[in-house]
């Protein structure tokens, strides 16, 4: 996929997302709307096919009466915005040290040879990309990756495949745990607090 696609020129809220907008920025007292810069990107991002247009940008700096510069630097900080257009399964894997101890490497492999791209890459039908991310706090069920909004955890390169398959037909993978592991209990099971008092 070329990540040069153009920027739209134009950018406002659908009118769900402007009353979703209007909804949150009315949470903060008058004067401070600009602490509502996140989530008013985060709806704008939805909007746009989970990127960041500039265009959005200075619709949201219009809107919380805010520089267009200081929205430019919040959206270039956060990792969660993306600043070029992404494929529609957006591979986030995380390779932090945790995951790395339980296999990341071998997670990362399995994406590239499935997909045939590299990190930072999409692929040329546009259904995903692959990127490299840091610690997102599921340690304890390493390794992980995100695809969207949802965690797949307790990975081996096999069960990576079987997700990437599931989402290359349309279909959608169970999220957490990929081995039915519980929240963050031990892998073999409970090991303390087995009888109720």
């Amino acid at each position: 996929m070329n990540d040069a696609k153009p920027q739209p020129a134009l950018f406002s809220f659908s009118p769900d997302n402007l009353a979703r907008a209007e909804k949150i920025v009315g949470k903060y007292p008058a004067g401070r709307q600009a602490s509502a810069v996140i989530p008013l990107l985060d709806i704008a991002q939805r909007q746009s096919g989970n990127w960041l247009p500039q265009a959005a940008m200075d619709y949201v700096a219009a809107m919380l009466e805010m520089p267009p510069i200081r929205v430019y630097e919040v959206a270039s900080f956060y990792t969660m915005f993306n600043l070029k257009p992404v494929g529609e399964n957006f591979v986030q894997v995380c390779t932090t040290t945790p995951c790395w101890l339980r296999g990341s490497d071998e997670i990362v492999h399995a994406c590239k040879r499935k997909l045939g791209i590299g990190m930072n890459q999409t692929t040329e039908d546009s259904k995903f990309t692959l990127h490299e991310v840091e610690c997102m706090g599921a340690c304890v069920n390493a390794p992980m990756v995100q695809i969207n909004d949802d965690y797949y955890e307790d990975l081996t390169p096999e069960l990576m495949d079987s997700i990437l398959d599931a989402l290359k037909e349309g279909k959608k993978p169970d999220v957490g745990s990929q081995t039915g592991r519980k929240g963050s209990c031990a892998q073999n099971g409970s090991t303390s607090l087995k009888e109720k008092a």
